[in-house]
């Protein structure tokens, strides 16, 4: 290990001001990046009548975002690895605030889908250079803890900040749903130079960079997120989904292939070698599966069943984004005392329970009675476990390999919510039950994903002890010792 890089591995001080201002400056944008995902619901119908959009053209107002961000994070991840994460994070945040402008703007609808579709690929980039510096920054243990349970409110409230925003910016115009992206994301450009530290070394211009894996990677990736969002409209059993599945499945086993034969892979096989990361990106697909696929179809519940508007529907859940809040401000608590297996399980616990409770809503169910204790339950384990399997991700990590487990675990959860809104589609459109009946089957259908994060998170994350007693680092506890030190040996 080189000086320089073996100066990389000490994070910088982060306690008082600085800290919280480069903590700040780092999640308003990844805030606008999970926001962005919903934003467009309530602007849609304007959206189309203004733009003569046709429904395809519709869809892939949403779906073109969400493919883009879901296919490219993880050479988003390896690029801030290799290129420099402050660099990553400035240019792409750049390019985002401009395509947000771009996308006010236009008259065409082919124009604006592209608009979104870049803005996804940014953001792809933005969201595991983010974390990465966050992971790097701050001290592993209950300094980082601290900054990752602000992280987790900010990506796991995200999404419902958007439903409730789109309703507001939209009944003034839809176009406000790109211009005040736009302003916030050149705000931070603003502040980023000054509060995030530069980076150290560019070992992409020294190691060189695998084209072929991250060529074959990025197309998997991006035809197994297309494949899945498509699955609900085209059918699980129609050639576009099964095909796309299968090419999918082939590509990124090629992609295993070369990684393995690779000197310097675009992913280094060998950060798997850690059974608490590997379960802690298992934890992640189903903990996406379960929470997104249960908003996809609580949503729907609540407009086509109990007639809410999309606005209303919006702020029905906001009471979960306050329970989430509770939740990441108490896990780091509880991680400290008991490691990350106890909150995990915990949360995945309620989480499910909480989604199990609207088993309970009919065609007229009180909200107040039915709906808001369920809203508040699965909150409560909806942070707990994301903050839980998100610390467990990154934890023991070294440095030079943090954008590349920043960008695994994020992908996992894209992945998983893509999983989890096909599945909850399919079980409503294939249920023989009543209009409330098949509701509840998928209900059930996506609480099944929780009972799997319940046992992967009890098996799998270790017991709580700390990776100085083993030299390993591979627990169910923070390290710590200095970030990246207890992986070091595994992975160097």
């Amino acid at each position: 290990m080189t000086e320089r890089q073996s100066q990389a591995s000490v994070p910088v001080p982060s306690t008082g001001r600085s800290g919280n201002l480069l903590l700040l400056v780092l999640c308003a944008q990844l805030f606008l990046d999970s926001m962005d995902v919903s934003l467009m619901g309530v602007a849609l119908p304007k959206m189309q009548h203004s733009m003569h959009l046709d429904a395809q053209q519709l869809q892939w107002v949403i779906s073109g975002y969400a493919v883009a961000y879901g296919g490219f994070l993880l050479l988003g991840g390896r690029a801030a690895d290799l290129f420099g994460r402050r660099r990553m994070f400035f240019w792409a945040t750049a390019v985002f605030a401009v395509v947000s402008l771009v996308g006010g703007l236009v008259s065409s609808g082919s124009l604006l889908i592209l608009t979104r579709v870049v803005k996804g690929v940014a953001a792809a980039f933005i969201a595991p250079a983010a974390l990465s510096i966050i992971t790097t920054t701050f001290r592993e243990g209950p300094e980082r803890n601290r900054a990752m349970g602000v992280f987790g409110l900010t990506g796991a409230s995200g999404y419902a900040a958007g439903l409730v925003f789109s309703g507001l910016l939209t009944s003034v115009s839809w176009r406000l749903t790109f211009f005040v992206p736009f302003a916030v994301a050149a705000l931070v450009l603003t502040l980023v130079r000054g509060v995030v530290a530069p980076d150290e070394s560019r070992q992409g211009e020294r190691r060189g960079f695998d084209v072929v894996g991250a060529v074959t990677a990025t197309a998997g990736l991006l035809l197994l997120v297309f494949a899945l969002t498509r699955a609900s409209d085209a059918g699980w059993g129609s050639a576009s989904t099964v095909g796309g599945l299968a090419v999918a499945v082939v590509l990124l086993a090629v992609f295993v292939l070369i990684e393995g034969r690779r000197k310097d892979p675009l992913v280094d096989l060998a950060i798997f070698r850690s059974r608490t990361l590997s379960t802690a990106n298992v934890v992640g697909v189903v903990w996406a599966c379960a929470t997104i696929g249960w908003q996809f179809v609580a949503l729907l519940y609540l407009q086509d069943v109990l007639g809410y508007s999309a606005l209303q529907a919006g702020m029905a859940i906001v009471p979960m984004a306050a329970s989430i809040l509770v939740a990441v401000n108490l896990a780091p608590r509880l991680i400290r005392r008991a490691g990350l297996r106890v909150p995990a399980v915990i949360g995945m616990v309620l989480q499910g329970l909480g989604i199990v409770l609207f088993l309970r809503a009919g065609a007229h169910a009180s909200y107040a009675a039915a709906l808001l204790p369920a809203l508040i339950l699965h909150g409560l384990g909806n942070g707990t476990s994301f903050l839980s399997f998100n610390i467990a991700g990154v934890g023991g990590v070294p440095d030079e390999k943090q954008g590349l487990a920043a960008s695994l675990i994020q992908s996992a959860v894209q992945l998983g919510g893509g999983l989890g809104v096909a599945v909850g589609a399919a079980v409503l459109a294939g249920s023989s039950g009543s209009g409330v009946q098949s509701y509840h089957h998928a209900f059930v259908a996506v609480s099944i994903f929780s009972l799997v994060g319940v046992i992967a998170s009890a098996v799998g994350l270790g017991a709580p002890r700390s990776a100085a007693a083993d030299g390993k680092g591979d627990t169910g506890a923070p390290a710590a010792e200095p970030s990246g030190a207890g992986l070091r040996s595994e992975h160097a």
